[in-house]
């Protein structure tokens, strides 16, 4: 390796050059201690679990150089050199991750709820406000699934260009300047293998967007080598079918050691240019990397590694490579190295012992308290010994969780159930503790900010002898329409969404109107749709990002669920991406065009409000009231309302539909039936219906399943009717069940009914094709009929003789 100064060095003496290159050999030596101290404490009981970036601390520092402030990294949990080097994780706040530390000042990533090696910066304050993402070197929360930082990465990147274009965002100014901005990802060279690293990789090269995509290959994924995970064992290889030239699209391809220092720098220098001043794509193949402690502390690489292969990791590793540079560069003695790496690793060890102590101290502080409070309850209890035993056991755990003074003080008051007001303080300290238990390890899932939707009051709609009577679509239209011209931040992208107004025409002319920058088509890739929504909504706009049916959601769910749903909570409340999806679903025809799975999807997106208007008019007030709160929301539309006839409100632009508050829609005396969506027609029937036969059918929609039913008011039929039906088309077992769960057991439900609650669901299967499969495998007004009649002939036979 040669003395080669990149661009910006030319201009240093070689005493400044020196000192740049000692500083960053420095930081190498000290986050490789970090690594090796982190996998001891790990394998002696201090931590749960450890994952290190050991032996890409030279490429990553490189990255370093390149990465400017008002840029984003997607990364994944190897990349802790490169935040140590853009001054975003001290050393110390690295061990505070690994012991899992609640504080937040301790431990600003997640406060401890995400394990160690994932990285975030804070875009938000306390308050949940925006900070000045261009003051600042941004990291995006880190997610565990491999590849799944990818999706996000597009639409980091995506921004830029967005901001770049619309003029009309020239005063949002916190989250970009003009789109110079760089989103940058990495990725092992194994989880290349994942489709949605293929699916964001292709995107980014029709889309153009400026994204740096650094590959760490150390030839392994976890024990499996490369021959079984890519083609020609080279990711850079089989992608050259990308590469950009004069007349096409794609991505600039380099290739680099990872050991080699002056040429890794020289190569995030080439594609930092490229990508910022081209605004184009990059992918870096940073190949021969080493992987010392292996993949993690659950094992052993040396169990899959061959001895040839642990010899050449040996005498390829970065930092050793790196210090024979500096050696034959004349950049360092031998002697001055050994005394930066005595230093560095002594920072090393000092910022352990310091994330301990401020992890362990207030643990130990909790638990002397409940051993005094145990110690004095045992001497008023005739059950003294047995008490006393408990304070003892708790008092010698070494290095004691919060758990094990929680669990103490808990079992003791068990234990002094015979002995009157001798837990009251026990019983005291327990419920404050619950409460700051609470905002260490469950609160923050929805937004807690002045913004949050659950805060936005409703607004009904207001009808005169003028309000028109349009097909439901237009009413959709016009309000999209309204929120283009009056929030230049929304976007609105998917599947046909652009040039032909969606499938369903509710964006008919929209693109024409504002824009291709505005209203426009993407390919056919439900993951990376999600994840453009995900990484603009990041960064300070409002996109609305459209799945075209309810059913190729699935293709997006992981990236639904692991990433967006966590985003609040993994950060506690520091960073969020408000994007809302929308989509269409229910009753159609055919398998993939009329599936309901509305429990696989409550049940894995908590985090996201998951909302299921009755018409058009109710679809338009959640957008207006999502597009108003700082909170990811999911939109269903039904996909057989947009040709049904609809007044158009006179305070269109002014209607918020209310989250987590139901709609009774027909009242009734006999019992409730609770439903949703598409649902609530076909119940409004059996309803019509069953008066015929003297029955008087309450009809109640839901409106929306996350949140649901913040007023209780089901349980408020329910006392007047004693009797409880949940008709959805989801399977059984599906979103009747939650429905079933949160009436009768969170609400108190059960103590009112007369009669066995009834779920009316479709078949367990997906629905057959055409009008007869529809009638055949979802609720039919007949079925509401029969089973309803059945629950009343039950309940009354003499004036409900069986049918």
């Amino acid at each position: 390796m040669s003395d080669t100064r990149t661009q910006s060095d030319k201009q240093l003496t070689f005493e400044e050059f020196k000192e740049g290159v000692i500083n960053d050999y420095k930081l190498a030596i000290e986050s490789r201690e970090a690594s090796l101290i982190g996998r001891r404490e790990v394998l002696t009981g201090k931590a749960k679990f450890g994952i290190f970036g050991d032996g890409k601390e030279v490429a990553q520092i490189a990255w370093s150089k390149v990465f400017k402030n008002g840029d984003f990294r997607a990364g994944y949990y190897r990349d802790q050199t490169f935040m140590m080097a853009i001054g975003q994780l001290t050393t110390q706040q690295f061990f505070a991750s690994l012991y899992a530390d609640t504080n937040h000042e301790n431990e600003p990533a997640s406060a401890g709820r995400q394990m160690n090696g994932h990285f975030t910066t804070q875009s938000l304050d306390e308050n949940g406000n925006w900070k000045d993402l261009t003051a600042q070197k941004n990291s995006s929360a880190d997610i565990s699934p491999t590849a799944g930082q990818m999706p996000r990465l597009l639409g980091l990147a995506e921004a830029s260009k967005v901001y770049r274009e619309n003029k009309d965002l020239k005063d949002f100014t916190n989250f970009s300047k003009n789109g110079n901005e760089i989103a940058w990802g990495t990725i092992g060279n194994a989880s290349t293998s994942e489709g949605l690293f293929f699916e964001t990789f292709n995107a980014a090269g029709v889309l153009q967007v400026p994204m740096v995509i650094s590959v760490w290959d150390d030839d392994y994924g976890i024990s499996v080598h490369a021959k079984y995970q890519t083609t020609k064992e080279n990711i850079s290889e089989i992608l050259k079918g990308f590469q950009k030239d004069e007349d096409t699209n794609g991505f600039e391809i380099l290739n680099v050691k990872g050991w080699d220092y002056p040429s890794l720098v020289e190569t995030y220098e080439k594609a930092e240019k490229i990508a910022r001043e081209q605004h184009v794509p990059v992918l870096i193949h940073v190949n021969e990397i080493t992987q010392p402690q292996g993949h993690s502390t659950s094992g052993s690489h040396e169990r899959y590694k061959n001895e040839q292969r642990l010899k050449w990791e040996q005498e390829f590793d970065c930092i050793k490579k790196m210090r024979e540079w500096m050696i034959m560069s004349a950049v360092a003695t031998e002697e001055e190295l050994v005394d930066i790496e005595k230093a560095a690793k002594k920072v090393a060890r000092e910022a352990k012992t310091a994330a301990w102590s401020n992890f362990i101290n207030p643990i130990k502080e909790e638990v002397n308290t409940v051993v005094g409070m145990i110690e004095a309850a045992a001497a008023k209890s005739s059950n003294s010994e047995e008490i006393s035993a408990m304070a003892a056991t708790l008092k010698s755990t070494m290095d004691p969780l919060r758990k094990d003074a929680i669990s103490a003080a808990r079992r003791a008051v068990w234990a002094l159930r015979n002995d009157g007001d001798a837990s009251a303080e026990l019983k005291n300290w327990l419920e404050a503790e619950n409460v700051k238990n609470k905002d260490r390890y469950n609160d923050y899932l929805y937004s807690q900010s002045d913004l949050s939707p659950l805060r936005i009051e409703e607004v009904a709609p207001i009808y005169s002898d003028d309000s028109k009577e349009v097909d439901a679509r237009i009413i959709l239209k016009e309000n999209f329409d309204r929120l283009l011209t009056e929030k230049p931040e929304v976007l609105i992208f998917g599947e046909d969404s652009g040039k032909i107004g969606d499938v369903n025409q509710g964006l008919e002319g929209l693109q024409e109107k504002h824009g291709e920058g505005r209203v426009f088509d993407t390919g056919i890739r439900e993951a990376t749709i999600m994840g453009q929504g995900i990484g603009m909504a990041m960064r300070g706009l409002r996109p609305i990002a459209e799945i075209q049916y309810l059913d190729y959601l699935l293709y997006a769910l992981q990236i639904m669920s692991d990433d967006l749903a966590t985003v609040h909570y993994r950060t506690k409340g520091r960073q969020k991406a408000p994007v809302v999806i929308r989509t269409r679903g229910h009753r159609l025809e055919g398998v993939w065009h009329s599936g309901s799975p509305m429990g696989s999807i409550i049940n894995t997106v908590r985090g996201v409000h998951v909302l299921v208007p009755r018409n058009m008019t109710k679809a338009a007030g959640f957008y207006n009231t999502m597009l108003e709160s700082d909170d990811p929301a999911l939109i269903v539309e039904c996909l057989n309302g947009y040709r049904l006839k609809e007044r158009t409100p006179d305070n269109l632009s002014e209607i918020r539909t209310p989250l987590g508050v139901v709609e009774t829609i027909r009242e009734g005396s006999d019992l409730t039936l609770v439903t949703y969506g598409s649902s609530c027609r076909i119940a409004m029937d059996a309803a019509n219906l069953l008066e015929e036969m003297g029955i008087d059918m309450q009809v109640i929609d839901v409106q929306s399943l996350l949140p649901f039913d913040r007023n209780h008011d089901i349980v408020k039929s329910l006392a007047n009717t004693n009797r409880l039906v949940v008709m959805d088309e989801d399977v059984p077992g599906g979103a009747s069940a939650f429905i079933m769960q949160q009436v009768l057991e969170e609400q108190g439900g059960y103590k009112h009914l007369d009669s066995k609650p009834l779920s009316i669901t479709a078949k367990a299967h997906r629905p057959a094709y055409g009008t007869d499969g529809d009638y055949f495998s979802k609720p039919s007004a007949d079925d509401i009929v029969e089973q309803v009649y059945a629950m009343m002939h039950e309940a009354d036979p003499t004036r409900f003789p069986a049918i």
